[in-house]
């Protein structure tokens, strides 16, 4: 296996292992996340063009600092501002840290990778409208397309200096990481960062080995992670559904044999697909004994994740230079997540894959949930800091508190969250508030459930528009959902991924009831990702009072794409079968729905669907009607545009685009 490296001091390391990323930012509110190799006392430096500079020193009523290692220690900075900052103007801001020595150092020394060409310092704006977002989910590391955080990148660095075209905010949709699809090369390469920072390790019950320490030097621990679970025959199901790579004929192959287990492995990949420097902390590790079609398989992937690497500077400079607001999807934990009733309680009832579940939710909370919504995490930041504040002598979390730690955050309920912006942004939570079958256990759950949809529709009332985050489309390609339904029906919801928010009688009917209320807005724009292609629907909900307006907007994936051909052959035979006279419309849960579909300026004989890595974007207008849609391509092709400025938002309007159900 792996040579071991000898675990060094933390002076060996740089001070800073990953960040800054600006989190949510409103003018008397910075929210910042930093890991450092050690505790960094650090001051915060903003300077608004034509202002003086202010320095703010990040003490610990600020600053949140949480060992997950001997050299790694989250820094969650939520900073309150005794003056507000002005919007709209570009903030150049610098975090200054105090190291050993008296020597202070800022972000130009210890990392230089973050600043533009000329630029000694990263910067932000704080826009007074939420008027123009950057959006997208699905960034695998290992999947051959460039990263289309890189070429958001490029598209910011164009329009550093002009504070009126930067972007509001990045939203991430989902799969920001891929807990449960990771590349060899990429699991040799956590591993040697978990001993190279002391991440701490733990012990595993209901598992063939008894720890971490075991797991990592398991000959199964690459690609044969499914030897490790327990062998008798009542866990077949566990088996099958966390590491099965069970064959998915209708779209793709899922391969869950490098599953992460420990929350050090989760925490050590966010290190790694978020910062370049942890690349350079890990020499490249030879390759284990594997047999042949692995070993063809880890030369392919340590391939693509040379190109993932050469991105991710730019990917890093990003996200220290735009708010970036996250939700999850399933891959964040891992696939199919609390698909249905069923999985729930086959997942939830053992302890090893209740684990792994939690883990990779604790290390959501830490990297991705609290930059969301800081004010609710309080309680469960005071147990993850006990949990980690006193590890035992081989430095093993305690058990029974990573178990009861877990229990609290499988039941938490308070991952959505809204930004009261102009228009609001609504950020759903479809994954732990699900509409449960209860008659019918194994077929797939709402995505929201009653409670969560009366939430819903509570934040909505007496707005006049609204941009809704829903990582998976309301309004997809209906071939598909029908496809999904049949598996469903047949007892196989899990080979296809059968979500979607028409798959729930209940769901989707509360969900449309609640654009007909009178009181929620006229113009709703919808971003989701997920599904790895690209599209945009004009959706109007027909009522006899009132006729909103939806605009389903998907970017998919920023480093992922769907099989090509099978893509064409879904788009074409979704375009025969459900045109706009087709008798199957009236068989759907959209017959009181007008879907008229964007057609890509760059498409070919007809085609809806946009297949291309890269990064969604969408401009609004002052009514909260999109003013421009356009999927930027990371392969370096010109940009993809759904709408132009000259194009009505309507689709109405035009006569280009003949009425079709989607």
């Amino acid at each position: 296996m792996l040579r071991l490296i000898q675990t060094p001091t933390s002076s060996s390391l740089p001070p800073v292992l990953a960040g800054p990323i600006l989190r949510r930012l409103e003018p008397g509110r910075l929210v910042l996340w930093l890991v450092g190799s050690a505790p960094l006392r650090l001051t915060l430096q903003l300077e608004p063009t034509g202002e003086p500079a202010r320095q703010l020193a990040l003490d610990a009523t600020c600053c949140r600092v949480l060992p997950i290692g001997r050299h790694a220690y989250l820094h969650l900075i939520d900073v309150s501002l005794p003056e507000p900052l002005p919007q709209d103007t570009v903030i150049h801001y610098d975090l200054i840290a105090a190291l050993d020595g008296g020597v202070d150092a800022n972000i130009a020394q210890w990392a230089p990778h973050l600043l533009h060409d000329g630029a000694t310092r990263p910067s932000l704006v704080l826009r007074s409208r939420a008027d123009d977002i950057l959006f997208g989910s699905c960034r695998k590391p290992h999947h051959p397309s460039r990263d289309g955080l890189a070429r958001a990148d490029d598209l910011l660095a164009e329009r550093i200096d002009r504070a009126d075209a930067r972007p509001a905010m990045l939203m991430m949709c989902g799969d920001q990481v891929y807990a449960d699809d990771v590349a060899g090369p990429m699991l040799a390469a956590i591993h040697a960062l978990i001993r190279r920072l002391g991440l701490y390790g733990e012990c595993l019950e209901g598992a063939v080995v008894a720890d971490s320490v075991a797991l990592y030097a398991h000959p199964a621990s690459y690609y044969r992670r499914e030897d490790l679970l327990p062998a008798f025959k009542s866990n077949e199901a566990l088996r099958e559904r966390f590491f099965g790579g069970v064959e998915k004929p209708i779209f793709t192959t899922a391969n869950a044999h490098n599953h992460l287990v420990t929350l050090a492995e989760v925490m050590a990949m966010y290190l790694l697909v978020w910062s370049p420097v942890p690349w350079q902390l890990v020499p490249q590790p030879p390759i284990p004994v594997l047999d042949a079609e692995h070993a063809r398989r880890w030369r392919n992937e340590a391939k693509a994740l040379q190109g993932f690497r050469s991105d991710l500077p730019n990917a890093a400079r990003l996200l220290a230079h735009v708010q970036t607001l996250m939700i999850f999807d399933d891959h964040d934990i891992t696939d199919d997540w609390n698909l249905s009733a069923k999985w729930e309680t086959t997942a939830y009832e053992h302890p090893f894959s209740r684990r792994i579940v939690g883990n990779a939710l604790m290390a959501y909370m830490l990297c991705q949930g609290w930059g969301n919504r800081p004010d609710v995490f309080g309680a469960l930041l005071d147990d993850m800091d006990a949990l980690t504040a006193a590890p035992d002598a081989v430095d093993r979390l305690d058990a029974a508190a990573q178990d009861a730690l877990i229990g609290r955050l499988l039941s938490f309920g308070q991952w959505d969250y809204v930004l009261r912006t102009q228009p609001t942004v609504i950020v759903l939570d479809t994954r732990t508030r699900r509409w449960r079958s209860r008659r019918l256990p194994s077929r797939p759950s709402g995505l929201m459930d009653w409670e969560s949809l009366t939430d819903l529709q509570h934040e909505l009332l007496d707005e006049t528009a609204a941009v809704i985050v829903s990582p998976t489309p309301m309004f997809g390609v209906k071939l598909i959902e029908v496809v999904q339904r049949v598996f469903a029906f047949g007892g196989q919801a899990l080979t296809v991924d059968a979500e979607n928010w028409m798959a729930h009688r209940g769901a989707a009917s509360v969900m449309l009831n609640i654009f007909r209320h009178s009181r929620t807005p006229g113009n709703y724009v919808i971003l989701s990702g997920d599904v790895h292609y690209s599209f945009a629907y004009d959706v109007q909900v027909r009522d006899r009072d009132r006729t909103p307006h939806i605009w389903q907007i998907t970017s998919s994936g920023i480093k992922n794409e769907f099989p090509r051909r099978l893509l064409d052959w879904l788009d074409r035979l979704n375009r025969w079968l459900y045109a706009p006279r087709s008798p199957l419309n009236w068989f759907t849960q959209r017959r009181d729905l007008k879907i008229l579909p964007r057609l890509p300026d760059q498409r070919h004989r007809g085609e809806r669907l946009w297949n291309s890595a890269g990064i969604g974007q969408v401009w609004l207008d002052t009514q909260g009607r999109p003013a421009r849609i356009v999927q930027h391509n990371a392969d370096g092709r010109p940009s993809t545009h759904f709408l132009e400025p000259n194009q009505p938002a309507s689709a109405t309007a035009t006569t280009e685009q003949p009425s079709a159900s989607a």
